[in-house]
């Protein structure tokens, strides 16, 4: 039978898996995942309200921030559909077209993300050593030519991924290893020789490690140019303002790398282990960076209180 018009398949469908040992308690545990959806998805969702809606946050920090929480909602929207059909309604099925797609979105959306994070870390070197530049360096035509710059990057370094699966060759093994398709998850059940997959897939790897390299050498002239200070409470207060990123950057990295050293280093651990760490990666930045930026920011967070407080008085 022929799925793709490149290739002769002989598997029509793919099976993801949700919790090893925990398929008879999917709907409990579909529970708190639905949950975490609705507050990753409504809380992007108010962020880019009040940035749209509020004259005062049309300034580059809240742009960047915008571009943050859509690439969020994009990493939510991938993952949504096969999360819920597993857990929801145990159906692990998909199609290796809708597989693919869906590898496309996950990974695009995630090297977004990270390329908000590297942009991000620039608007805070700027902010910090140049101030007085600050507003002439990041003007509003150079931050959306900077965020268009950065998503067409991102789509041509993606865009390959699903024309090298498509020409792959599937047969006997059809079992996924998350709930979700993952490029190097989908490329192992090929039967026919995928080296063009390995390499260029290490190659999109080394683009996420060079962004984390230029996040941490941000941050090496940030603190660099903090030492300079000569006031202990200024030092703490500049400081201040790029605890929000760290922490983002973070709840983003830290994952991608565990699960990374887990595979190349551990690869005889428990496989529940490498589940709840994927599903860290796609399900806890998308709900954690709305939260961070509304409790550390005053600005968004007057602004909602006063909404709030509007509403129900």
């Amino acid at each position: 039978m022929s799925i793709f018009n490149t290739s002769e398949t002989d598997i029509a469908t793919f099976f993801l898996i949700g919790i090893p040992g925990l398929e008879s308690a999917n709907i409990w545990v579909s529970i708190p995942i639905c949950l975490m959806y609705i507050v990753a998805i409504v809380g992007n969702c108010t962020i880019l309200f009040f940035i749209k809606m509020e004259p005062s946050l049309h300034e580059p920090m809240y742009y960047f921030l915008s571009m943050l929480a859509v690439s969020d909602l994009g990493l939510s929207f991938s993952s949504l559909p096969t999360m819920l059909r597993i857990f929801l309604f145990n159906a692990p099925g998909i199609s290796p077209n809708a597989c693919i797609a869906q590898e496309f979105f996950i990974h695009g959306f995630s090297a977004m993300e990270s390329s908000v994070l590297l942009i991000m870390s620039f608007d805070r070197f700027i902010a910090i050593c140049n101030p007085l530049r600050y507003t002439s360096i990041l003007t509003s035509t150079r931050v959306i030519k900077t965020g268009l710059v950065f998503s067409l990057k991102n789509v041509l370094l993606i865009l390959p991924f699903p024309f090298t699966l498509k020409h792959l060759r599937y047969c006997k093994k059809n079992l996924l290893s998350h709930s979700y398709c993952l490029h190097q998850d989908v490329m192992k059940l090929a039967c026919s020789d995928n080296k063009i997959n390995v390499i260029y897939g290490l190659f999109v790897a080394l683009t996420g490690i060079l962004d984390i390299t230029c996040i941490f050498m941000s941050y090496m002239l940030i603190l660099k140019a903090v030492w300079g200070i000569a006031s202990q409470n200024e030092r703490l207060k500049v400081l201040n303002t790029c605890v929000s990123h760290i922490i983002a950057v973070l709840i983003f990295y830290v994952p991608i790398i565990s699960l990374s050293v887990i595979y190349w280093f551990a690869k005889y651990s428990s496989p529940m282990v490498k589940i709840l760490m994927a599903d860290v990666f796609l399900l806890v930045p998308p709900l954690m960076n709305p939260v961070i930026y509304c409790v550390k920011n005053q600005q968004i967070r007057n602004l909602i209180l006063m909404k709030l407080c509007q509403k129900y008085s």
